[in-house]
């Protein structure tokens, strides 16, 4: 039996903890969602994974896992497979059967706990809001991660769910992803900031300054607008960042442009001769602390918010290390049931509102 026990009013429940694993998807597939797999069912004994995909590629790959993990790895068998760079109507209709559908297929069945797909962007959330719909309360779905800070990390939405949202979608963004970095950073009152292009009150465009007006009379530990290098390097910790997806894709791409530059940059740097070599060999530790700190792989797992399941995207060319990643944030996410407790404070927020 997986899962585990979580004490609620003096009571024990078992709480399963069991995800469906899209095994097909992403540019490297089961070389990289198989042996992020196995690792993570042997950091975890309450684990359950499902791996999804075509049965006759999977069972050779995992004959030896299914031994090791006999009661905790099972396989799903889908006969497609979604292409990176295949549109989101083309899989909705025609890839019924893909890995990417059935493991969140899985999800609406009760079968699954979440599901984890490094398979395209825009088809799974597409596939993800037809299969599993939308919570009620929340008007569009929003992708949301962490960023490297110098405050050790900053969650971040929209990541590119939405172009362009109104001041009802930032708010109600808000208080998803307060909800979520409540649960993965054990606090009860994220500081929440909103992105904007100064932190006067002047500034920004009428969208950001009516969602402003509604976070300031809401529940959350709004601290008003925060610039660009709040992300990374503000004045001030910083526990939620919010904006419109348009402008939070630029920006995460953004700073993962700048953690490969940098890191290419002291590559060759420290491979010029044999003086830089030594020096590097020296520096080797401070060098290694600084490559993990901003190190996207240790960051990877973006949470789809306002779903009515949960669906993690990892990045399409992450490794077996950013695949581990992305599934153990599904793991915390379950185990703090964060679904329920984002559809309580969702009815929270909008009650409160009403009664104002």
């Amino acid at each position: 039996m997986s899962g585990f026990f979580i004490r609620t009013f003096g009571v024990f429940v078992y709480v399963s903890l069991i995800i469906s694993i899209d095994a097909m998807g992403g540019d490297h597939g089961t070389s990289t969602t198989i042996p992020a797999s196995l690792d993570c069912l042997r950091n975890n004994p309450d684990l359950q994974l499902i791996l999804v995909g075509d049965e006759q590629v999977l069972m050779p790959l995992l004959e030896q896992g299914l031994v090791e993990f006999k009661d905790r790895l099972s396989i799903q068998h889908a006969s497609q497979c979604v292409a990176m760079d295949e549109s989101p109507a083309k899989a909705l209709k025609n890839k019924k059967d893909s890995s990417m559908r059935v493991a969140i297929n899985l999800v609406r069945e009760g079968r699954a706990d979440a599901c984890v797909s490094a398979g395209n962007t825009g088809a799974l959330m597409a596939t993800a809001r037809f299969v599993l719909k939308m919570m009620p309360g929340i008007d569009r779905p929003a992708i949301m991660s962490s960023m490297p800070s110098i405050f050790g990390h900053t969650h971040v939405l929209d990541l590119g769910a939405n172009v362009d949202s109104s001041a009802e979608n930032l708010f109600q963004f808000a208080v998803m992803g307060a909800e979520v970095v409540k649960a993965l950073e054990d606090t009860d009152s994220p500081k929440v900031g909103l992105l904007n292009i100064g932190e006067e009150d002047t500034k920004g465009n009428e969208q950001v300054k009516s969602a402003a007006k509604l976070l300031e009379n809401s529940h959350l530990n709004y601290i008003g607008y925060v610039e660009g290098n709040s992300l990374n390097a503000g004045d001030q910790k910083v526990d939620l960042i919010v904006c419109d997806g348009f402008v939070g894709n630029i920006a995460l791409k953004s700073i993962e442009g700048a953690a490969k530059m940098i890191t290419s940059v002291m590559k060759e740097s420290f491979a010029k001769n044999a003086f830089t070599k030594l020096a590097a060999l020296i520096a080797y530790p401070v060098l290694k602390a600084i490559k993990d700190r901003i190190d996207p792989r240790l960051h990877n797992g973006a949470s789809f918010l306002g779903l009515k399941g949960l669906v993690i995207k990892s990045h399409g060319g992450a490794d077996a290390v950013a695949f581990k990643t992305a599934i153990h944030v599904a793991e915390v996410e379950v185990e703090k049931n964060v679904i329920q407790k984002i559809s309580e404070q969702v009815e929270h927020a909008l009650s409160r509102r009403e009664n104002v």
